[in-house]
């Protein structure tokens, strides 16, 4: 193995930022104007990386394709458009850890499902643009995660290989891609994971509960960061 890793690339929501706060309070406002009960907390955090469709789903008990599906998932989107980043932050210990990457000269990146639309003004906002190496929406590539097109991308603009590459996430599909794209993979198992689902099956190089525990991982793989 490298010294070090040629980049560190992250999903977004639920492995680098904590989104669902913004995502609760986005349903819930939704279902109000319906007159809905709201959801709980707990029940939405679950659902938020399968995206916006998947939450319209669950708050609603609705399928795609049902009636009135495709109206609550657009105003869902409207909503959020104006409610990007009101709550949303950094996972714990991970300030440290971006920073401690940029210490050692290690560039760093996002590759997410999120639609550029969102994704931008929520690394703006919470002030990580200028910092990310590279910043990867499905925008830019014809096929989105699992498909490892987006992450080869973010290595391509970043200017380093692949296989010397981490690539980190909360989702199975993180996971896959990652492997896919023969980098090293840790699971987020501190993100938005469904109920009864085990990360310990992704078959991940690696797992993690809390963000705070990705230096001293770094540093056990690599010699040049001990």
């Amino acid at each position: 193995m490298a010294d070090k890793p040629a980049s560190v690339l992250f999903d977004l929501d639920g492995t680098l930022i904590d989104t669902a706060p913004d995502f609760h309070w986005v349903i819930n406002a939704l279902l109000k104007e319906e007159g809905r009960d709201e959801i709980s907390y707990e029940y939405l955090r679950c659902h938020v990386s399968h995206g916006a469709r998947a939450m319209v789903g669950a708050a609603f008990n609705l399928k795609e394709g049902e009636t009135d599906f495709d109206r609550l998932h657009q105003r869902m989107l409207n909503i959020y458009l104006e409610h990007l980043d009101v709550d949303s932050q950094l996972f714990f210990g991970m300030a440290e850890f971006l920073t401690w990457l940029e210490e050692h000269n290690i560039p760093w990146g996002v590759v997410t499902n999120k639609p550029e639309l969102y994704t931008t003004p929520v690394m703006q906002g919470l002030q990580l643009s200028d910092s990310a190496k590279s910043v990867i929406c499905p925008d830019h590539v014809k096929d989105k995660k699992p498909n490892p097109e987006a992450l080869f991308l973010a290595c391509k603009e970043i200017d380093c290989d692949p296989e010397s590459s981490i690539y980190i996430g909360d989702h199975i599909r993180d996971i896959e891609a990652g492997n896919r794209a023969g980098m090293l993979t840790i699971a987020a198992e501190y993100g938005y994971i469904d109920q009864g689902d085990d990360p310990k099956n992704w078959q991940a190089d690696h797992q993690i509960s809390s963000a705070t525990e990705l230096k001293p991982l770094l540093q056990s793989l690599y010699t040049a960061l001990r």
